[in-house]
C-alpha cells in the first residue's frame, strides 16, 4: 500500500511538473493543438516520451529505494541492525524479585566481551525474530516495567518483545519499510545473477539456449494458430453456415483460459515439446480467429458495392478489398495472441521441461532463489516487449492504410 501511494504521488507529481515546464519553456503549436474538439479523438492522443522515460525512472528508484539499492540516493527505512537493550523482572520461588538486562545484537555479530554478569546476550538475525531464554529457564513478570504475560507483547526500543505460550521470551527487529531479499531482491543483485547465468549457464544450460528455447515454442504455436485461426475467422466471416457451425465453439472456448487445459493437454499430448506447442496453439487459435473474424465482418460495404459495380468478381474483391482492409484487425490479434502465448509460455513450461525461460524461473522459485525468478520476468518482459514493437513496424510496413477510410 506504502510503495502504490508513493507511486501515485509521484505519477501525479511529474504530470504536474512536466506540464509546467513545458508549458513555460515551449508553447505547443502543432495540428492537434489547432484542434477545437480533442477529447475522445484517438488521433489527438500520443504516447508522450517523456512521461514512458520518467514512468521507468520512477519504477526503478521506488525499487531501489525499497531494498536498500546503492544505484540510488535514497532509501525508505530499513530493518533495524545494531544494538539495543531491554531489562526484565523475575520472580522465584521465594517470591524475591530480580532485574536483568538483556543485550540485543540484531543483524551484527555481538563482540566477544558483550556477556555480563547479569546481562542476557542475544544475536538477532537480520530480518528475523529470535528466543531469549532468561537464565535458570525463569520467566519474566515485566518488560521495562510493564507487566508481560504468557502470549502477550510490549514494544520496547528498535523493536518487539513477545512471550511465547510457555513463557520464552522473542525479541524482533523492527523491520522499517524496507523489502527483504527473499521477497524482492536489490537491482544490483539481479543485475549480477544475469551476468553469472549469461556466463556460466543455469540447470545445464545457457541464458540464451533458456530464451531460445521459450522462444522456439512461442513462435511454434502462434503460427499454427494463425495458419489454423486466420483462415477459419475468414470463413466465418464470409459464410453464414461456418459462423452458425463453429460460432458456439469459438466463443465456448475463447473464455476458457489456457491453464485450465494443461491437464488435458497432457493426457493427449504427453509432456513433452508437442504437449506444450499445443498448448500456446490453443493460445492462439481462438484470438486469431475472433481477429479474422472482426476483421472480415468490419470491412466498409460501400467499398464492396464499389468493386461489384465495376465489374470484379468475388475472388478479386477477396483479393482487393476484404483482405486489405481486414489486415489491420488481424495483426491487432496478432498482438494479443502473441502476449497471450507470452504469458502462458511459463505454464506450458511447468511439466517435463529441460529449458526454458519458464522452467528457470520455476526451479528458481522451488529454491526460493527470487533473483532467478525475477530476472526471468523482465527478460521475459523485454523479449515480449520487442516482439510487439516489431509487430507494431511490420504493421506500419504492410499495412500503412489502416485507420483511413
Amino acid at each position: 500500500m506504502v510503495i502504490l501511494l508513493v507511486y501515485v504521488a509521484l505519477f501525479a507529481g511529474a504530470a504536474v511538473v512536466v506540464g509546467f515546464v513545458r508549458h513555460r519553456t515551449r508553447p505547443r503549436n502543432d495540428f492537434t493543438s489547432l484542434k477545437t474538439v480533442t477529447f475522445g479523438d484517438e488521433s489527438a492522443i500520443r504516447p508522450d516520451r517523456a512521461a514512458s522515460i520518467i514512468s521507468i525512472l520512477v519504477v526503478f528508484l521506488l525499487w531501489g529505494a525499497f531494498t536498500g539499492s546503492r544505484l540510488v540516493p535514497f532509501h525508505v527505512p530499513g530493518p533495524f541492525i545494531g544494538e539495543t537493550t531491554f531489562t526484565y523482572q523475575t520472580t522465584d520461588a521465594a517470591g524475591q524479585m530480580q532485574s536483568g538486562e538483556v543485550l540485543v545484537y540484531a543483524g551484527v555479530t555481538p563482540p566477544t566481551d558483550a556477556v555480563g554478569d547479569d546481562a542476557v546476550v542475544a544475536n538477532v538475525p537480520r530480518g528475523r525474530d529470535q528466543l531469549i531464554p532468561l537464565p535458570d529457564g525463569a520467566q519474566a513478570d515485566t518488560i521495562d516495567g510493564s507487566p508481560i504475560a504468557p502470549g502477550g507483547q510490549l514494544r520496547v526500543a528498535n523493536g518487539t518483545v513477545s512471550m511465547t505460550a510457555k513463557g520464552t521470551l522473542s525479541f524482533s527487529a523492527d523491520q522499517g519499510l524496507q523489502m527483504e531479499p527473499i521477497w524482492l531482491p536489490s537491482p544490483e543483485a539481479v543485475a549480477a545473477r544475469f551476468a553469472e547465468i549469461a556466463q556460466t549457464g543455469y540447470q545445464n544450460f545457457t541464458l540464451w539456449e533458456h530464451l531460445g528455447a521459450s522462444l522456439m515454442r512461442v513462435l511454434a504455436g502462434f503460427a499454427l494458430g494463425s495458419l489454423v485461426g486466420i483462415p477459419l475467422g475468414y470463413a466465418m466471416g464470409l459464410s453464414g453456415w461456418f459462423r452458425g457451425w463453429f460460432d458456439p465453439i469459438v466463443e465456448f472456448m475463447r473464455p476458457v483460459p489456457p491453464l485450465a487445459l494443461i491437464p488435458l493437454v497432457i493426457i493427449w499430448f504427453g509432456i513433452w515439446e508437442t504437449g506444450k506447442i499445443v498448448l500456446l496453439f490453443l493460445a492462439a487459435l481462438w484470438i486469431m480467429t475472433i481477429a479474422a473474424r472482426a476483421g472480415v465482418s468490419g470491412v466498409n460495404i460501400t467499398k464492396v458495392h464499389a468493386a461489384y459495380s465495376l465489374g470484379a468478381s468475388k475472388w478479386q474483391i477477396m483479393r482487393h478489398v476484404i483482405g486489405p482492409n481486414s489486415l489491420p484487425e488481424i495483426f491487432t490479434g496478432a498482438r494479443v495472441a502473441m502476449g497471450v502465448c507470452w504469458g502462458t509460455v511459463v505454464a506450458a513450461e511447468l511439466v517435463a521441461a529441460q529449458m526454458g525461460a519458464g522452467m528457470m524461473i520455476i526451479a528458481a522459485s522451488k529454491f526460493q532463489l527470487t533473483d532467478i525468478v525475477l530476472m526471468g520476468i523482465i527478460l521475459i518482459g523485454i523479449i515480449g516487449y520487442g516482439i510487439d514493437v516489431l509487430m507494431r513496424l511490420a504493421e506500419r510496413k504492410l499495412v500503412p492504410w489502416k485507420g483511413r477510410s
